[in-house]
């Protein structure tokens, strides 16, 4: 007698189970999950959980104005700017440039040497990196310039250091500066020697002045050249 009870008992255990089984099943297949995990109707301003990182984001996307706006107010964008212009009023000084010169910044990075540029009263200036830096500074392969030959007065770079072809680099720069232009290259600090290396790079500029300088808190040496056919 016990036994048919134990067998009976059993059956029902198997019946229960089968049938937990299946609800969990149903559950899982066709109930769709919550957004939150907090009731929306006691909080309504509680938001669902992101589906994205953009969703996630803590700041709302901004336009470029304001960006650059946020940007050029820092002090370390100014003290930046402040450095170029040092070294420009120089040239000014030395009757290099002019308020009527059309200037070149290659590699421009952000446009601090643009913005300089424009400060001092230069209208016509183009700044070119391999990633634009609206308004300043415009999208171009340094190594290969979408410009023609000889339409520049001033060509000015501080990272030829960073050239991954040098020689190229320089001859782009010779190439778009007008015969009796100028063009002025930075380059980490360094003597004589240095500069005379430097100079190499140029086949159809003459040197002008080498001097150190201090640009973006970086010791640098400027190596000034003409350019001549």
């Amino acid at each position: 007698m016990e036994k048919h009870v134990q067998i009976f008992l059993n059956k029902i255990s198997y019946f229960a189970i089968t049938i937990a089984t299946l609800n969990l099943i149903i559950i899982f297949i066709f109930q769709t999950p919550p957004e939150t995990c907090i009731n929306p109707k006691l909080n309504p301003n509680h938001k669902p959980h992101p589906k994205s990182s953009c969703d996630a984001a803590h700041r709302p996307l901004t336009t470029v104005e304001k960006k650059n706006g946020r940007l050029w107010s820092t002090n370390t964008w100014r003290k930046s700017v402040n450095s170029f212009s040092a070294i420009f009023h120089d040239l000014e000084t030395l009757n290099h440039i002019s308020n009527r010169s059309h200037a070149l910044i290659l590699s421009a990075g952000g446009g601090q040497a643009v913005m300089s540029l424009n400060e001092i009263g230069l209208r016509e200036i183009t700044g070119v990196e391999l990633v634009d830096s609206p308004p300043l500074v415009s999208r171009a392969d340094p190594h290969n310039l979408p410009f023609f030959d000889g339409v520049f007065d001033l060509g000015f770079t501080a990272n030829l250091d960073q050239a991954l072809f040098p020689s190229r680099y320089v001859r782009e720069l010779e190439r778009t500066v007008k015969n009796g232009g100028v063009i002025v290259v930075c380059v980490e600090e360094c003597g004589n020697d240095g500069v005379i290396e430097v100079l190499k790079l140029f086949r159809r500029s003459i040197f002008s002045q080498a001097r150190n300088v201090t640009l973006m808190r970086s010791k640098m040496t400027m190596i000034v050249t003409k350019r001549t056919e």
